[in-house]
């Protein structure tokens, strides 16, 4: 049951990007178009999946154990780094119109602040132990994802309908984006 509610929690909740408002960089660059924020969704995942346990596990085995907490937010974005170097390089060689789709984004991944914060959430939890934190880290993927992908289609449907010239673009993504988190916000009572 614990974990039913980790999920809804992160995905629907306390969603990292509408409630917590973090990796808002990637969710107002990438959500022009719904193919792109896919790719961005999956890369994000995979880093953030990944991030949470080899920090859950540095945090736990390396910092704690020799009092060096200290040193936990550059040796997680390091671990972060490292990640990203290697989606690059992942995404190169087999999908090389979505590495260039995502553009600089792919290296701003780094520092996506969900990619780090996620981290340490889940490794600061006295609750959590490692599957709890990959839970974690999974449902609040998703839950990126989802905002983002949402974000997407409606910024795609703006682009076809008439909007105020004072509004297109960038301001019409914010009032979008504004009444996207108050929809989320109706989730509040559910856990």
């Amino acid at each position: 049951m614990e974990y039913i509610i980790i999920i809804i929690s992160a995905i629907f909740v306390q969603n990292i990007v509408l409630m917590k408002f973090l990796g808002i960089c990637p969710f107002m660059g990438v959500s022009n178009k719904v193919s792109t924020a896919v790719g961005m969704t999956g890369a994000v995942t995979f880093v953030m999946v990944i991030a949470t346990i080899v920090t859950y596990l540095i945090q736990h085995y390396v910092l704690v154990p020799f009092g060096i907490e200290y040193m936990q937010t550059i040796s997680f974005i390091i671990v972060i780094a490292s990640l990203v170097q290697m989606v690059e390089i992942i995404l190169k060689k087999i999908s090389p119109s979505l590495y260039q789709a995502l553009g600089i984004f792919l290296p701003l991944i780094t520092t996506n602040c969900a990619v780090l914060g996620v981290a340490v959430m889940a490794s600061s939890n006295a609750d959590f132990n490692l599957l709890h934190s990959v839970v974690f880290a999974i449902a609040n993927a998703i839950g990126f994802g989802l905002a983002l992908i949402l974000f997407a289609g409606l910024r795609e449907h703006l682009d076809l309908i008439n909007v105020p010239k004072g509004m297109k673009g960038v301001p019409a993504a914010f009032v979008v984006a504004g009444l996207l988190a108050l929809a989320f916000m109706g989730f509040s009572g559910l856990v």
